[in-house]
């Protein structure tokens, strides 16, 4: 049996700056949206101490407090915004169908019913699993260097990884660093020749090859490195005040396999210039479609077209039924 007997206009799986822009919208337009947070409310961004580029934070702020600012925004306009996560989904393939979500909230599996569901899980950062690279997220460790390059200007860093989210990431810290050091597992970069020419020709760019991270090394704030050479096994450490993670991201999509169509990396497809998915009444937003560029400015934006084409998909289908 249904926890809701009526279908809700809208359904928002996950939160962050996609998620809580969509209920903001959503809410402004009689919605009355109903969203679960996911098991990491406010998203990738909670993890983030300082950001300093999104719009409307002259100062700056911390990503736990603008995810705040932007639930509080969200319930201000009659937002209903709960704890827990999607588990499985039975979407509807007929124009104004009637979607199926169980959620867990901690106390066991319930279904709701909504017309239209909007997806914002997100993408997680995939991470080497050392305890002190875990340690130190958020104090010097981090996944995204255009989220926080700026804070290591004129600094040494280390960043991880040999394909071209690593040599993008690497070339741009570059512009801002002392010096970048690229450590790459194999002994040749997986990039594109382009980016490995980007990086080969920029000056303060060093690349270590058969060389892995084995230690993160600082109390509080990364202090340095030890790397491994995976061919010799030699040790050695390098002063840094930043490591970034390049190794790539993983959309939090498993639960609509076989369902929603997805590129072959786990990224959802949505149709040109729109949130559409290819089932009728079901949009996506944010990091969980958008592989490119992964900011939360971003993020935001897609979260307002997910709201805005919601509420068109269904005041087209109550013409249709009016009709």
């Amino acid at each position: 049996m249904s926890d809701i007997n009526t279908a809700l206009d809208c359904l928002i799986i996950g939160s962050g700056p996609a998620g809580y822009t969509a209920a903001i919208y959503a809410a402004r337009a009689d919605m009355n949206p109903v969203m679960y947070t996911g098991m990491e409310p406010g998203g990738q961004l909670t993890t983030t101490t300082e950001v300093d580029n999104f719009p409307g934070y002259p100062n700056g702020t911390d990503g736990t407090a603008m995810m705040e600012d932007l639930k509080n925004q969200a319930t201000r306009f009659g937002t209903d915004v709960r704890f827990g996560y999607a588990t499985r989904v039975d979407f509807s393939e007929e124009v104004g169908g009637t979607h199926k979500v169980y959620v867990d909230d901690g106390t066991g599996e319930k279904e709701f019913l909504a017309k239209t569901v909007i997806i914002s899980t997100g993408a997680s950062a995939k991470y080497l699993g050392l305890e002190s690279e875990e340690r130190l997220k958020g104090g010097g460790v981090s996944a995204c260097a255009t989220c926080d390059g700026f804070f290591y200007k004129g600094q040494d860093v280390i960043v991880v990884g040999g394909g071209d989210t690593a040599a993008e990431e690497a070339t741009y810290l570059a512009k801002l660093c002392k010096k970048v050091t690229m450590l790459v597992r194999r002994d040749e970069m997986r990039a594109s020749k382009a980016m490995q020419h980007r990086v080969n020709n920029t000056e303060n760019l060093e690349v270590l090859y058969n060389t892995e991270l084995d230690e993160v090394l600082g109390k509080m704030v990364v202090e340095g490195v030890r790397v491994v050479n995976n061919q010799t096994q030699e040790k050695h450490e390098i002063p840094v005040t930043g490591v970034f993670i390049a190794i790539g991201h993983k959309p939090n999509t498993d639960m609509f396999k076989g369902v929603l169509d997805m590129d072959d990396t786990g990224y959802l497809i949505t149709g040109a210039k729109s949130t559409k998915t290819n089932i009728p009444g079901v949009f996506a937003a944010g990091d969980v479609q958008d592989k490119e560029y992964r900011q939360a400015i971003t993020a935001a934006g897609s979260g307002c077209m997910a709201a805005l084409d919601a509420e068109r998909y269904l005041a087209a289908v109550e013409d249709v039924i009016e009709a």
